[in-house]
């Protein structure tokens, strides 16, 4: 088999983790690859855009099957993407990463990663001190992490506990995707925080109310507006995550360290 990217990106609950994995899913099959999209969020909405509509999750479909095919559990989206959905219990019920674990297993066992699949993305709720979600890398699915956050304090600080988790599995942490919300000096704050951990800005997506309007319609922005600066922007960050080789392994901030970086912009 030849060998595969796989890729996980992480990246604290609405940053833009999984509007970010499936417009570049859907960069690389325009470039004639084979992709796999799995959604390890327990909203379970990755592939939405590119299925265009929600697709039943690995865990509910185990409540009424117990011994599913590959075919009731990986369903096909936008130019061929294989598109998978682990989900998770109710809220407030269950540990949510249970449903990762669940779904990474009954995957393997359907040899689902036995397809000769150029690239496999994993959209991966940021919270790698939970056993569930920290499976990507724990158990060795993704060879590469890059994590997505903007220059607001509480994603930069999820991207800092992330890149511990990183530290911590000894994963190769390829950057930072700078998702932009429009703050003053997000750019010069995300390249600076990137610098601090030890690590690069892999790619930026400016805000952008085109890239809404297409999740409304349930489409990425690569098939609603393909000539768009935004479509051409996640082609880019596509092919410069592709082509990448600068890894590390990340050296977080301790929290007060953190703080004085953060507070130091706003002097």
């Amino acid at each position: 088999m030849k060998r595969q990217k796989k890729i996980a990106i992480y990246g604290k609950g609405g940053i833009g983790k999984s509007t970010t994995v499936a417009n570049i899913a859907a960069a690389y099959s325009e470039d004639d690859k084979k992709v796999m999209v799995i959604g390890c969020d327990p909203k379970s909405d990755t592939t939405r855009t590119l299925c265009g509509k929600r697709i039943p999750t690995i865990v509910n479909t185990l409540k009424d099957n117990k011994a599913p095919e590959l075919s009731d559990l990986v369903f096909e989206g936008f130019n061929q993407i294989k598109c998978v959905e682990s989900g998770g219990p109710e809220p407030g019920v269950g540990c949510a990463g249970r449903g990762v674990i669940v779904a990474m297993k009954r995957l393997e066992n359907l040899n689902a990663f036995d397809e000769e699949f150029d690239v496999i993305l994993y959209d991966v709720l940021g919270d790698v001190v939970c056993g569930g979600f920290s499976v990507p890398l724990r158990e060795d699915y993704a060879d590469e992490v890059f994590i997505v956050s903007s220059g607001e304090y509480m994603s930069l600080y999820a991207a800092n506990n992330i890149s511990k988790g990183i530290k911590k599995l000894k994963g190769n942490l390829g950057g930072i995707i700078c998702n932009c919300k429009g703050i003053e000096n997000e750019e010069e704050i995300v390249s600076s925080f990137a610098e601090k951990i030890e690590t690069q800005v892999i790619g930026v997506i400016g805000r952008s109310n085109l890239i809404q309007r297409s999740e409304l319609d349930a489409k990425t922005v690569v098939e609603y507006a393909p000539d768009s600066d935004e479509a051409e922007a996640y082609r880019k960050l596509a092919s410069d995550i592709f082509i990448n080789d600068n890894f590390s392994t990340p050296e977080p901030m301790e929290d007060e360290d953190f703080e004085n970086f953060f507070k130091s912009f706003l002097d």
